[in-house]
C-alpha cells in the first residue's frame, strides 16, 4: 500500500506544482532532491542514533552534491539522482541501521522517488531547452 500511496502523492504534487507554476524556475526539482536526501537523517534524529546521523548525512551530502551539480549543469542529473534515491531506499536497510525509519518508508519513498525522476524526465524531454543552465548561471 505504502508504494501506490507513494507514487500517488508524487503526481499530485509534481502535477499540481506543475500546473500551478512551481516548478518554472529549475531550482524546484534540485531543491526537492534536497529535502528528500534528508528525510533520512530526520529518522536518525528521531532514533536517537548518532552513529546513523553521521552515515545518513554523509549519504545526503551526496545526493546534496547531485542537486548542486545538475541545477548548475544539466537536470538530467536531478532526474537520475531522485529515480536514484529510489533505489537506495530499497537498499536502505542493508547498510545503514537506522532506528528512527518508519517500517512503511523504503516503499513510499522508493515510489515517490521512481516517479518523481520519471515525472522530471519526462518534462525535460518534452522542455529539452529546460534541461541545460543558461550560461549566466555556470559563471
Amino acid at each position: 500500500m505504502e508504494y501506490l500511496i507513494g507514487a500517488i502523492l508524487s503526481l499530485a504534487a509534481l502535477s499540481f506544482a506543475l500546473v500551478a507554476g512551481l516548478d518554472r524556475d529549475r531550482v524546484f526539482y534540485p531543491t526537492l532532491l534536497v529535502v528528500i536526501a534528508t528525510y533520512y537523517i530526520l529518522f536518525a534524529v528521531m532514533g536517537t542514533s548518532v552513529h546513523a546521523i553521521w552515515i545518513e548525512s554523509l549519504v545526503a551530502g551526496s545526493f546534496l552534491a547531485i542537486a548542486v551539480a545538475g541545477f548548475k549543469t544539466n537536470l538530467w542529473f536531478v532526474a537520475a539522482a531522485l529515480a536514484g534515491h529510489g533505489v537506495f531506499d530499497f537498499f536502505h536497510h542493508l547498510f545503514i541501521e537506522n532506528p528512527g525509519v518508519p517500517v512503511w518508508w523504503p516503499g513510499f519513498c522508493l515510489a515517490f522517488d521512481i516517479v518523481a525522476g520519471g515525472f522530471l524526465g519526462v518534462l525535460l524531454i518534452k522542455r529539452p531547452d529546460f534541461s541545460r543552465a543558461a550560461a549566466v548561471l555556470r559563471d
